[in-house]
């Protein structure tokens, strides 16, 4: 099913980013002359009484407003600098811990396997998982700045009280927050919340100050004036600040509760299953999903897949909805039919079987056994051996426009992971999660489909006692695999390698893609999947993969360049012969350029180099404006009635680099 909101929700997220902005500088403003206004009954006697707006304007008045708006800002500055490291930071911020890949706990292995199944359906690399080891409570947030750099952290009572069908929904209500650019403003929100806080912790460290103080001896109190205008002041930013924080959590509340429903959502829409995030909503109204171990737990209030922090005015300050209400704005009735069955196994039954998902029949989700994708994995048609043998894919998904499948998780794609994973070989699968066996499995995707002698040839191009140079006994491993997998296997192998290539260190991220490109340059020719490669690598892995690229174009003129580049290359991809591209350029540029196609003809030759300025420049785009682009392209490819697999790499590749993840292609 389409999932027609996914670009409107990211242009929602992004001016819910400028409202935020907007309330924050107010904040300020307000913050600053309430203070402002104590410094001047503070001072009035030796200001001769002059009215406010006069002292406002004089030295003491100016001094202390900057001295306001510099506290504020320089925290939120600060926090926002410390949370520059993405997701991981959020996570260490928190307490978290890693989860390794290859780990043997069984309910840390359900997480990894839900997760790997829905990144691979939905087309996103698959985000590094951390474990808050001592939190009882079931909760879970996302963190990060782009889809390719998501952290998901999970809650130990999330993962040991859960089924795998209500972990599952939990799991699709945070990756709905990677699809629709939530992470980006929660962690924002972090930041500039902590500038407002800082009024109050002042606040609060005077009026401690001034009370210990006060308890000295009388011998000491010839300043005993002077403490108690410290009291007075440090009460007065106390109040100040905490007010301030107030209307700030009520912000904080207002988007969130509005992003939590958009995912619970997309969740069921996901899943196909709304009694698995029902059953884990429903284990949180009995239990808890507070985070008792951290102090930031309300600092994380609105990220979280549950409340996070106990507060006063709880109706009020709340980032969620009630429970009640959110289980039953998933399905009508669905609150009556879990209390039901509660009471049904209260006399002796396991909450964790209470609550298990039940999905509609003819449901799909990835906790049922996998339908039989026997000859359709990905446009191959599959031997008895299992071995693939490339098929194109009849373009009948033509009617259907590409952007609608952005953002989304298809039965068939669930279907299509589930499958995938099953077949891959351990050892495959471990090596995957190695950092040596990620930088391998690169070499190998470049070289699998050469005989020996040329392989051979390609690696000796690599650095031979580097940690970067080809290991015999690993690509004896990973080559082999991935020729009987056939090439549907490669991106996915490459989303599942991501957590492990994300611990390289900048430097070593360097040296990976100089080394790929070597491989790539060797025979003096690109091909689709070469070009693929070697740009999802520069996005994920390059120096600015962390950074969320900012909108700058609100129209397509300033990008039609770009989209000459782009249209010029699948053009030529999607047609057999210079006259059909010429034709299919001119159809597919015909929407943007509005002065004729003349004034920009299809290009004869486009550059590894000059297609990754474009598709950058093309990034930033206004969210509303990306599906047209990924259309035109989708024009190409489907141009000649089918879609071949290497034509569908190029145009994931497109989408990925838009931060736009797109599913892999099914039958």
């Amino acid at each position: 099913m389409a999932h027609p909101g996914f670009f409107q929700r990211q242009a929602s997220a992004r001016r819910n980013t400028s409202l935020l902005v907007f309330l924050f500088l107010t904040a300020v403003v307000l913050i600053t002359l309430a203070v402002c206004l104590v410094g001047y009954f503070v001072t009035r006697s030796e200001t001769s009484g002059q009215p406010f707006h006069y002292w406002l304007l004089s030295s003491h008045g100016l001094i202390t407003a900057s001295a306001v708006v510099t506290l504020i800002f320089m925290g939120s500055l600060i926090r926002w600098a410390d949370l520059a490291g993405g997701g991981s930071r959020v996570a260490k911020m928190v307490g978290a811990r890693p989860i390794d890949p290859d780990t043997r706990d069984s309910d840390e292995r359900k997480l990894r396997n839900i997760v790997e199944e829905m990144a691979i359906a939905s087309g996103v690399p698959v985000p590094e998982l951390y474990l808050m080891d001592n939190e009882t409570g079931i909760n879970a947030f996302v963190a990060g700045y782009t889809p390719g750099s998501a952290v998901m952290v999970v809650t130990h009572g999330a993962i040991t009280q859960l089924t795998r069908d209500e972990l599952q929904g939990v799991v699709g209500h945070e990756f709905s927050h990677i699809f629709n650019g939530d992470m980006r403003l929660n962690v924002r929100l972090i930041a500039l919340l902590s500038g407002i806080l800082m009024i109050g912790q002042i606040g609060g460290f005077l009026l401690h100050v001034s009370f210990y103080s006060g308890g000295r001896t009388t011998a000491r109190n010839r300043d005993s004036r002077a403490q108690a205008a410290m009291g007075i002041l440090g009460v007065a930013l106390f109040v100040i600040g905490y007010v301030g924080v107030f209307f700030g959590r009520l912000i904080q509340a207002a988007v969130s509760r509005q992003r939590e429903t958009l995912a619970d959502a997309s969740s069921v829409q996901f899943t196909r299953n709304p009694d698995g995030i029902g059953g884990a909503l429903f284990k949180i109204g009995l239990r808890s999903s507070y985070l008792d171990t951290t102090g930031h737990a309300s600092d994380m209030n609105h990220m979280c897949f549950g409340e996070s922090a106990r507060m006063k005015f709880t109706s009020l300050l709340a980032s969620h909805p009630p429970i009640e209400q959110r289980i039953n704005a998933i399905q009508p009735g669905l609150m009556a039919r879990l209390k039901s069955r509660l009471r049904d196994t209260e006399s002796g039954g396991d909450l964790r079987t209470a609550t298990a998902g039940r999905g509609p029949a003819g449901a799909s989700n990835f906790a049922g056994a996998a339908a039989d994708l026997y000859g359709t994995v990905s446009g191959r048609r599959t031997s008895h051996s299992g071995s693939a043998i490339a098929t194109p894919v009849p373009a009948t998904a033509a009617a259907q426009k590409l952007s609608e499948r952005v953002g989304t998780v298809s039965p068939e794609g669930e279907d299509f992971a589930v499958h995938l994973l099953r077949r891959l070989p351990s050892t495959f699968r471990g090596l995957l999660y190695t950092r040596a066996g990620a930088i391998q499995l690169c070499y190998a995707l470049l070289i699998s489909d050469l005989d020996e002698q040329q392989q051979a040839e390609r690696l000796r191009l690599l650095p031979d006692r580097s940690f970067f140079g080809p290991q015999s006994d690993l690509l004896a491993k990973l080559i082999p695999a991935l020729q009987n997998l056939g090439e549907a296997v490669r991106f996915p192998a490459l989303e599942l390698s991501m957590p492990a290539l994300r611990k390289l260190d900048p430097d070593e991220r360097a040296e990976l893609i100089r080394n790929v490109r070597k491989l790539v340059d060797a025979d003096n020719r690109v091909t689709l999947f070469e070009l693929a490669l070697t740009s999802f690598l520069s996005r994920h892995l390059g120096a600015d993969a962390d950074r969320a690229i900012p909108v700058r174009y609100r129209s397509y003129k300033a990008v039609i360049p770009a989209l000459q580049r782009l249209l010029s290359l699948l053009a030529r991809a999607g047609s057999g012969d210079s006259q059909g591209a010429e034709i299919l350029y001119r159809e597919a540029i015909a929407g943007f350029a509005s002065r004729g196609n003349n004034d920009y003809p299809i290009l004869t030759k486009v550059t590894m180099r000059q297609l990754q300025e474009a598709l950058k420049a093309l990034n930033g785009l206004s969210p509303l404006l990306k599906p047209a682009v990924i259309d035109a392209c989708g024009h190409c490819i489907t141009y000649d009635g089918v879609i071949d697999v290497r034509e569908y790499e190029l145009m994931r590749l497109v989408a990925d680099q838009m931060d736009c993840p797109m599913p892999p292609m099914t039958v």
